[in-house]
């Protein structure tokens, strides 16, 4: 199903890859995304939809040191933050903190809380554990997984362990696991690795080639959603790791990322260098699959697993950013700096709450 935008826009000034939900505002549904400008000022954008939910408004611009490659908001502090940078011939990695005035100040600094400074090589991503508060982070780099301990209050980061992936494996992210504090997957070329934060160590892997992204199922455990290049979009059941539960076509181009819905069982964003954000339902037990004519309306469609293609955009989409606080709402972030807030209410029904 093809459908344009019918969404709510809002523009950056620079090229910009990364979003994020502030999951820590439960009064606002609001995002954080960041530029990638490699001559100019860098800014962090503080966005929110507004009460009427009809547009959305600029709460607070930061200015960044440096271009933004990845950037997450803190799952319990809506005020912090966390940006992989580069310096054009660097990369680093920081903790950041909003000032508590920052509506009312006129040109407000972001503090710098703490520094990942541990990484030799090309760092790629900054981890919270999603799923609640927790003083630890970790950071991926190409050949390196640390977990850090993370004091905001005293303003320290300090590494607790370190591990290499190996000289034969080039990581390039990962996401760790809502359902297991002590269980992060990381890609590389070739595989998902799946590690034990306790001890450190590998514990199982997916062979797989070209892996651009992965996420972890909220509601279910044991789902892994990845994206891989050309492959399309790949399902797996952790406990059957040898081979998809389920396959899904993906996009034109290179699927980019992946995006499990908080809420609501087998919802699943994809964006592509296609310039496409694609809505999926794809329910991955017998249970869900009875229950899947809840979701999808009418229930004609749901044996076409595709819901709904956003295709009003002018460049490649690499940032999606489900709304934690309305899980209907999603944001995405196309390479050129626009953002778009779109509801998937028309592909909801109301027996799942949705009105």
């Amino acid at each position: 199903m093809q459908g344009g935008s019918s969404g709510i826009g809002y523009g950056l000034k620079y090229q910009a890859r990364c979003i994020s939900d502030v999951k820590a505002d439960t009064d606002h549904t609001s995002f954080l995304t960041g530029t990638l400008s490699l001559r100019e000022e860098n800014e962090v954008h503080l966005i929110r939809l507004s009460s009427g939910g009809t547009e959305l408004i600029c709460e607070g611009l930061f200015s960044h040191p440096n271009e933004i490659w990845d950037l997450a908001s803190c799952p319990f502090d809506q005020r912090i933050f966390s940006t992989v940078f580069s310096t054009g011939e660097s990369y680093g990695a920081a903790i950041w903190q909003i000032p508590e005035l920052y509506g009312q100040l006129n040109s407000p600094q972001l503090e710098r809380i703490a520094s990942l400074d541990a990484h030799a090589r090309k760092i790629n991503c900054v981890l919270w554990w999603p799923s609640g508060r927790h003083d630890k982070l970790i950071s991926i780099d190409d050949e390196n997984l640390f977990l850090w301990t993370l004091d905001c209050s005293k303003k320290t980061a300090q590494v607790q362990s370190k591990q290499s992936s190996g000289m034969l494996h080039y990581l390039s992210g990962g996401a760790w696991d809502p359902h297991d504090i002590n269980a992060v997957a990381t890609t590389c070329e070739s595989s998902v690795q799946f590690w034990d934060l306790r001890t450190m160590k590998k514990t199982n892997a997916v062979e797989r080639a070209h892996i651009r992204n992965a996420n972890y199922d909220m509601k279910n455990n044991h789902i892994l959603v990845t994206a891989e290049d050309e492959s399309g979009i790949h399902i797996w059941d952790l406990r059957k790791p040898k081979s998809p539960v389920k396959e899904l076509p993906g996009h034109t181009h290179w699927t980019w990322a992946v995006s499990c819905n908080p809420e609501y069982d087998g919802l699943i964003l994809s964006a592509g260098t296609d310039s496409t954000v694609n809505l999926w339902l794809a329910p991955t037990s017998a249970e869900e699959e009875a229950t899947s004519e809840s979701i999808a309306e009418p229930p004609a469609q749901h044996a076409d697993p595709l819901l709904n293609s956003y295709s009003d955009y002018e460049d490649s989409v690499y940032g999606l950013a489900w709304s934690s606080r309305e899980p209907w709402m999603f944001a995405s972030l196309s390479y050129d700096g626009r953002v778009v807030v779109e509801s998937v209410r028309p592909f909801l029904s109301r027996r799942v709450g949705v009105s």
